[in-house]
């Protein structure tokens, strides 16, 4: 049984200008210890898919019309609030993406540290603040203690993101959900960071689900790649599958996109056009008016799947790119 299970999900935004088709239909699971990255433009519904069904989203006017989200088997849309509280910020945790507005200002850094130990873990103060405390020396956080009881706004954005990093693992979580983890870091400090996420998840099993538009992250972190476009997947396998043989316009054009070392590129390529407006998506493929490979067909419909092997699947009429 995979750990996390999403079947069919379904996100909406009711407006005053129309419906907004943030998530559609989308599935993907993750299994303890492995490494689940999802990319795509901003807009894709990386980050909405997440924050939907852990009830962190204002409803209305969000909306889940249809799926399921099953942890250890258990639908967390069918789950109470206070149930849904213990869940959250306990056994899933989060690295929110915006570490200069995530931390709450009027704290000081060390009163937020200790309150999931204290709430999730049953911790006393004081041992919530020596575990804090170690928290910080582990994502790199010079002066641990002296940090503890300073306010966010006197820390830099890469040290605040380390903050939300250490806040996240304090409780020791099986599902880390990390959107764009490494933002406001250096390369040193992001590759120092990623380090320190491998070498938990290595010792305690923990399941990884990373948000990015970094395909290099991708590249050296992840087990399985989902590629989201318009709040649909488009393309889902093992990361050396996608890299190596994607099979989605889509996928194509973000790795073209994507600067490389090995390559003497004078030019990078960029996917033309803008992502489409997901109050007035159609029948047919959303990427439709920006592919290149594109059909009468995918103006009419959503494709099915295409088995490309037992792990490997895309979304696409497309079956040749020549």
């Amino acid at each position: 049984m995979a750990l996390l299970e999403i079947k069919n999900l379904q996100a909406h935004f009711h407006t005053r200008k129309g419906i907004v088709k943030a998530v559609n239909d989308i599935s993907y699971s993750i299994n303890p210890g492995e490494t689940l990255g999802i990319v795509g433009e901003s807009g894709s519904g990386k980050s909405v898919s997440q924050l939907s069904y852990l009830g962190l989203l204002p409803s209305p006017p969000l909306r889940i019309p249809k799926g399921e989200v099953l942890y250890r088997g258990e639908n967390i849309l069918s789950m109470s609030s206070e149930k849904l509280r213990k869940l959250r910020g306990n056994r899933i945790s989060m690295i929110f993406q915006e570490p200069m507005t995530s931390l709450n200002p009027y704290l000081t850094i060390g009163s937020q540290l200790i309150e999931p130990l204290v709430i999730h873990c049953g911790y006393s103060k004081k041992a919530a603040w020596k575990e804090a405390c170690a928290a910080l020396d582990r994502v790199g956080l010079p002066e641990a203690e002296k940090s503890m009881k300073v306010y966010p706004h006197e820390f830099s954005g890469g040290m605040r993101q380390r903050v939300m990093i250490a806040m996240a693992l304090t409780t020791q979580p099986e599902i880390l959900i990390a959107d764009e983890p490494t933002t406001a870091l250096d390369v040193t400090v992001q590759a120092q960071i990623l380090d320190l996420l491998k070498a938990i998840q290595k010792e305690t099993q923990m399941a990884i689900l990373l948000i990015t538009h970094d395909l290099g992250v991708i590249a050296g972190t992840a087990d399985k790649v989902v590629v989201m476009y318009a709040g649909s997947v488009f393309e889902e396998g093992p990361v050396e599958s996608i890299f190596e043989k994607s099979e989605h316009p889509y996928t194509r054009a973000l790795l073209k996109s994507t600067p490389r070392i090995d390559l003497h590129q004078e030019k990078i390529p960029v996917i033309g056009g803008t992502i489409a407006d997901l109050s007035q998506l159609k029948s047919g493929c959303p990427f439709y008016e920006r592919c290149e490979y594109r059909k009468d067909i995918c103006r009419l419909t959503f494709p099915s799947h295409r088995e490309i092997d037992s792990a490997h699947r895309t979304f696409c009429h497309v079956e040749s790119f020549k």
